[in-house]
């Protein structure tokens, strides 16, 4: 080893005293967003379905019939179901404390890692309810089992008391958790009564074996603050319920459910109901043991997997050799689908559970459905014959799109060479092509160089575009960045816009990692929402993850997006020989190509993060872009004092 590696100053500000040890439930309240997903509206809400999803796995597993939830005018929420009620005797491994203590307080700890209290359920890291806890400022557990009431206090995930019999409770039996969520952690937030009873209604869907009663004391004026809900059709009953009276090609919906332990011997079950119709765009809303995956995953896959076999297989069937062509986009255009499956011991990607990665659920999934679907497609003729056409007039419309789409590609180039501007890639088709539009000069050299030249374009822009909801309307046409940006795409303004027209599978912001950086993306993404919605409703828009650090020890370097991931890896180290070195990346212009393709460009190795819009009110994501963007500095001002105090540090 070279003497030189071992020479030069010795640190004076990092010995063990830099390294923090987290006891309880601390990190859960200093970094909500690794447990919770954030501290929005968003992951306000999923609080209230962490504590929803231990009720429903009582009531899927047997053991309750009835769960009730109430909005208090507090806007603190109580849900009680009629279940066996935590435990409440001594825990083996903590005989000082409570079972119940344990599951609120200690994360990794509940009753459905081993399998024996719980065939299927919602939770599986055992932190739903400790991280709930961390979270409210006030939460209050009552456990009625035994024919006796027994209660126990939490403030921050701290236990103000043990637990202690408070009562008799004769004819009662289950649990009951009230809690208010921290004004600390989620400001000015507040729960909406009508995003709280669809959660509750639609987990009655969801399980047609359960009753749930919702009350609100909280009237916003369109809400009922008192309802039940209880459906024995399931997802049929939810799927009608959502189409209404829009026109459908199946006179009935194909449902149905289906025990995976008939065929695969294994615990759980999966239940859907799908139709098409020319009324709305498709979707499909997937759950497993009740909780939402948004993203999909592996029991989505299965599904469509059967839906698209199957329909082929028909078309074979009738001698219709253009259902050939059919894919699962174009099943996707008029099809409403609704999935849930119940399975054992479930994979998923996050705490916030948003996709299924269990790779069993894609096989027993698609086998359970396939089988139903060809047979209830050869005794609906008729349904079977329309669903058909208009999957096969779509497939044509989306054929045709595409040769248009690469014959104008063809001539587009010329069109759009602008010097020093659009440097575009090679691809004819625009599927799997990325568009990233990078700030500045200097980071498009880099990102020239690091780009992959048959898929992979580059914009550079001059500097922060024009904010959109700030200027006046006139200037839009005169803006040569803008100019530049439509023209790049190959799409108009506004009411103009068709997502048809784009050039380019994702569009990707790619700014430095810095405030300015920030802010430029934030002018874009202000941009797109206003002129271009579609193509973020559609999923094609997406932001880059530079990193702000690079670490290197030897031969060994890792990357690091912030400060609070370059003291981790300082804190751990990297394994290598020799002291650890930190350069921090100014801009992606001091990025030399490698670093850049690594980190940021090169998909097989990159982190991006798509921009979508979660809203459960129309009008709701445009209120807070105006009140943030727009002409009104007072409106900025306002949300700026009512949220300053949750910035923990600023890193300039």
């Amino acid at each position: 080893m070279s003497d030189d590696l071992l020479s030069g100053p010795e640190p004076t500000d990092y010995d063990a005293s830099s390294i923090r040890v987290l006891k309880g439930l601390e990190a859960v309240r200093m970094r909500p967003g690794m447990y919770i997903g954030g501290t929005d509206e968003r992951a306000l809400h999923h609080m209230v379905a962490e504590i929803l999803d231990n009720s429903m796995d009582e009531a899927v597993a047997g053991h309750a019939s009835r769960i009730e939830m109430t909005l208090h005018a507090d806007y603190s929420v109580t849900i009680v179901d009629n279940g066996r009620g935590i435990p409440t005797d001594p825990h083996p491994d903590f005989p000082e404390r409570s079972a119940l203590e344990v599951i609120f307080c200690e994360l990794h700890a509940g009753g459905k890692f081993s399998g024996d209290a719980y065939q299927t359920s919602g939770g599986l890291h055992g932190v739903g309810s400790s991280v709930v806890n961390a979270l409210s400022d006030s939460l209050i557990v009552q456990v009625a089992k035994n024919k006796e009431l027994f209660e126990q206090r939490f403030s921050r995930g701290i236990p103000q008391g043990g637990i202690a019999k408070v009562g008799a409770a004769p004819n009662r039996r289950g649990t009951t958790v009230t809690f208010h969520a921290d004004e600390e952690i989620f400001g000015s937030h507040r729960f909406k009564p009508k995003r709280l009873m669809t959660l509750a209604r639609s987990k009655a869907y969801l399980f047609s074996g359960v009753e749930i009663r919702w009350k609100s004391e909280i009237d916003d004026g369109e809400t009922p603050t008192e309802a039940t809900f209880h459906f024995p059709g399931g997802l049929a009953d939810y799927l009608a319920e959502t189409l209404g009276k829009s026109t459908t090609y199946a006179e009935t919906p194909f449902a149905g459910k289906v025990e995976f332990r008939e065929k695969f011997g294994e615990a759980g079950y999966v239940e859907w109901a799908i139709n098409w119709t020319p009324a709305r765009d498709g979707f499909i809303q997937s759950y497993c043991n009740t909780v939402p995956t948004p993203e999909g995953g592996t029991h989505v896959t299965g599904f469509w997997n059967a839906i698209l076999k199957g329909v082929k297989a028909y078309g074979e069937l009738v001698n219709n050799k253009k259902a050939a062509t059919i894919t699962r986009d174009d099943m996707l255009t008029g099809g409403c689908a609704l999935v849930s499956c119940f399975i054992a011991d479930p994979a998923f990607v996050g705490q916030t559970k948003d996709r299924l990665s269990t790779e069993s659920a894609n096989k027993m999934v698609e086998n359970s459905v396939r089988d139903h679907f060809d047979n209830w497609l050869a005794s609906n003729t008729k349904s079977a014959g329309a669903i058909l056409d208009f999957l096969i007039l779509r497939a044509e419309e989306r054929l045709r799109r595409k040769q248009e789409k690469e014959t104008s590609r063809k001539t587009a180039t010329a069109k759009l060479r602008l010097p020093g501007k659009l440097v575009d890639c090679s691809s004819k088709s625009r599927d799997g092509t990325e568009l990233f539009i990078v700030e500045g000069d200097s980071a498009g050299g880099s990102a020239k160089m690091a780009r992959d030249r048959k898929t992979q374009a580059l914009l550079p822009l001059r500097g922060k575009i024009l904010n959109v909801l700030g200027a006046a309307s006139s200037k839009l046409g005169t803006n040569a960045e803008i100019s530049d940006l439509t023209q790049a795409l190959g799409v108009q303004l506004g009411t103009k816009f068709n997502v048809d027209d784009l050039r380019y599978d994702k569009v990707i912001i790619m700014t430095d990692a810095d405030v300015d950086g920030a802010h430029i993306a934030a002018l874009l993404m202000t941009f797109f929402f206003s002129q271009m919605r579609p193509m973020i409703d559609k999923g094609h828009l997406y932001l880059a993850c530079p990193p702000l650090f690079r670490v290197t020890q030897g031969a060994r370097r890792e990357y690091c997006l912030d400060e609070a991931e370059k003291n981790e890896v300082l804190a751990r180290g990297l394994g290598g020989s020799g002291k650890m070195d930190v350069s921090r990346f100014k801009g992606l212009g001091e990025m030399d190509a490698k670093d850049l393709k690594e980190t940021t460009m090169d998909p097989a190795s990159r982190k991006l993060i798509r921009v979508s819009i979660d809203e459960d009110e129309p009008g709701e994501t445009g209120d807070l872009v105006e009140r943030l963007m727009g002409k009104k500095p007072e409106m900025r001002f306002q949300y700026i004092q009512e949220n300053a105090k949750f910035v923990e540090e600023l890193d300039v």
